[in-house]
């Protein structure tokens, strides 16, 4: 079995790209049930925030895998999969073990360092435990993930200044609005995860006052208790935009709810002297329709304009010491996977000597019925105990040196030495350790092997 990740992000993608991939919450487990419906998909977790979608997988071949996911994935986004293979990239075993710890550390993120991929990242592998779509090597994979991503926020500041998409969309929002946001009165559209942080971080900033709007009332009167703030019905949208400079817009919704039609009804009673009706746009799919960043009056900050300016921005002071943790522990986990895989051929190698032993025994007791039940159980006994002896430092041994890089050649010499039948991978898994590229479809017979995004 091998690891494979195929996704799109912000660094390949345009936010249009995006919107077609996301996977709606209410969608995902039917999607995790399609991806290990599929021939060469054992284990699957799918991650899907507004800065990345991505499918991080157990496959019994490369290319088959990669097949399977693409089509999953081309299905999603309604696409055909040639058509997404631009925006699409791969990491394969080694590669896709350190992806995801970067992911998990905050290295991949549009802001180094922010945590809330963290949590994220959690909400997917919990999604993929409860679908049953998570086995044995994304269990491992995901719960150390979690593990790095915990050690580099203790061990480093590299979330130091609190940094998130929402800060860092406020920050750009701030240099609009004269640079401070103190007293500025602004709305959160939506109430899960990234409109409750949207809620808090304004409050830290000092904006106000604050309103809360959301399909679901009540969460948006929960989350505006918590804070001092108040909860408007979404059918009060046009109303509530007349009275605020700043809009966090953070919904799960497939279409836009801040349409050119709403905003323009909201700008024609909004007074000009108040300066620009800055939308931050934090959603994938989006909720700020395309046409409204046309409108006079109006700022849009989407995912696609963030990074676009964050790219030049400095990198987090920390982020070396964090590569360095990441590096450490990849070559921890892979150390690990080489000596999961060869405790199969250690288990057949086992195998082997019990049938041998069990042979011997029933060969002795037809040539010695005369041996008392007594007899031949200690005599049992003691051909058991001279087998395991014999076996017990080799078998040690090489799952030491399976540990090692370049450990699967003693596996398979184990294998050869004893002619022990052990279930092996697809030929196509004859790659090299780490696989890093573009995606290339239609795939060809050698697996991509540079030219990394």
């Amino acid at each position: 079995m091998k690891l494979l990740v195929v996704g799109a992000s912000y660094r390949t993608a345009p936010v249009a790209t995006l919107e077609q991939l996301a996977v709606p919450p209410a969608d995902l487990t039917r999607t995790l049930d399609r991806l290990v419906a599929q021939p060469y998909v054992a284990e699957a977790v799918l991650v899907s925030t507004c800065n990345r979608v991505e499918v991080y997988a157990a496959v019994t071949g490369f290319h088959g895998g990669l097949g399977d996911i693409c089509a999953v994935l081309a299905d999603q986004a309604g696409a055909p999969p040639a058509a997404l293979a631009p925006y699409l990239y791969v990491h394969y075993d080694a590669a896709a073990v350190d992806h995801a710890f970067r992911v998990a550390t905050g290295l991949d993120s549009m802001v180094v360092g922010e945590a809330q991929i963290l949590g994220q990242l959690r909400d997917a592998y919990h999604s993929a435990s409860g679908a049953d779509s998570a086995g044995r090597l994304l269990h491992e994979l995901m719960q150390q993930a979690l593990r790095v991503g915990k050690r580099a926020h203790a061990e480093t500041n590299i979330d130091r200044a609190g940094q998130s998409v929402v800060t860092a969309a406020l920050d750009l929002a701030a240099d609009l609005l004269d640079g401070d946001l103190t007293g500025r009165p602004a709305m959160v559209v939506g109430a899960g995860a990234m409109g409750s942080l949207g809620v808090a971080t304004l409050s830290r900033l000092g904006a106000g006052p604050l309103t809360v709007t959301n399909r679901g009332a009540d969460r948006a009167v929960r989350l505006a208790e918590s804070y001092g703030a108040s909860a408007v019905p979404m059918a009060g949208l046009v109303d509530a935009l007349t009275t605020v400079d700043i809009v966090v817009a953070a919904t799960a919704a497939t279409e836009p709810v801040l349409t050119r039609e709403v905003v323009t009804r909201a700008l024609a009673r909004r007074d000009v002297a108040r300066g620009p009706l800055v939308l931050l746009d934090l959603a994938v799919p989006r909720d700020v329709e395309e046409g409204v960043a046309e409108l006079p009056g109006v700022e849009v900050i989407d995912i696609d304009r963030m990074a676009g300016i964050l790219a030049d921005g400095p990198a987090a002071a920390d982020a070396a010491e964090v590569a360095r943790i990441v590096a450490g522990e990849v070559e921890a986990f892979l150390s690990w996977l080489r000596g999961a895989d060869v405790a199969p051929t250690v288990a057949a190698l086992r195998g082997r000597a019990d049938d041998v032993v069990a042979a011997e025994l029933r060969r002795l007791a037809q040539r010695r019925p005369d041996l008392t039940d007594d007899q031949r159980a200690e005599v049992a006994r003691t051909v058991h105990r001279v087998v395991q002896r014999l076996l017990h430092q080799p078998t040690v041994r090489v799952r030491q040196l399976a540990a090692e890089p370049g450990g699967d050649q003693y596996a398979a010499l184990l294998r050869e030495l004893f002619d022990l039948e052990v279930p092996q991978t697809s030929p196509v898994d004859t790659v090299p350790d780490v696989v890093e590229a573009e995606i290339v479809l239609p795939a060809d017979t050698t697996p991509p092997t540079g030219g990394a995004r």
